[in-house]
């Protein structure tokens, strides 16, 4: 038999958001590869096997992957949001590329999912409506330096901002260093959006003005949106809806 594999993206949390796409992938797959969190989503049935690992392992969960589709199995490697934004995708391709040859007649497949910044947007209006940028302030993988670098340079470009991996307990002190270097040189009081376990029963949306945002309003389930100094903010009765315009001053 041969194999293939397919490396999927699950959504933002709810299974409303899970796309057509990937519903049927799962379906038809032999084997599920991901995150213990996210392999947990996928309900067993006959003729599937789970492969839960924990996290940080991405290469030698991809090299599992890679491993079993070349056995034949149909492999659908998951992750939250989109594959290819900070996920499996790009663990995988570096994987193939330094792998046996074999491994590049093998069917692979990108399925993309919705992100959380994307779902984030969604629920407070239209946050990334002109120019944005997207950066993971988690510095395991490079250095902070270059997240400092690219945050100053994204802020004098007056980029809105979408920040995945704000802070954790072994990272504590960067969100707050990103505040630091954003309020110096932004010096103004465009919203922030604290978007926390998007689409889950545990939402929580939160808009602050910058000067008032604060490193505690963030965790590693946040996703922070900085928007740009044209970014606006409409009173509506409900609830505020942050947006911005798709023209930019001349």
């Amino acid at each position: 038999m041969k194999g293939s594999l397919k490396i999927a993206g699950l959504g933002p949390g709810s299974d409303s958001l899970v796309t057509p796409e990937v519903t049927m992938a799962l379906a038809n797959a032999t084997d599920i590869v991901g995150y213990i969190p996210y392999v947990a989503r996928i309900p067993e049935r006959s003729g599937l096997t789970l492969h839960a690992s924990d996290n940080r392992v991405e290469v030698i969960r991809a090299r599992q992957a890679l491993e079993l589709a070349a056995n034949g199995k149909r492999v659908v490697v998951v992750s939250s949001g989109d594959p290819g934004v900070f996920a499996m995708a790009a663990a995988v391709f570096e994987t193939l590329e330094k792998g046996p040859k074999e491994w590049l007649s093998l069917e692979i497949q990108v399925l993309p999912g919705i992100t959380a910044m994307l779902a984030a947007a969604a629920r407070v209006g239209a946050p990334l409506g002109h120019d944005f940028c997207v950066i993971n302030l988690s510095d395991n993988l490079k250095p902070w330096s270059l997240i400092e670098r690219r945050l100053r340079l994204a802020a004098e470009a007056d980029f809105v901002m979408a920040f995945y991996n704000p802070r954790s307990n072994s990272r504590p002190t960067g969100f707050e260093r990103t505040l630091k270097i954003l309020c110096n040189t932004c010096q103004d009081t465009r919203p922030v959006i604290f978007a926390r376990a998007v689409s889950t029963p545990e939402e929580n949306i939160r808009v602050v003005t910058l000067p008032d945002a604060t490193p505690d309003m963030a965790d590693m389930r946040t996703v922070v949106i900085i928007g740009s100094s044209q970014t606006r903010i409409i009173a509506h009765k409900i609830s505020p809806i942050v947006y911005t315009p798709r023209s930019a001053p001349i």
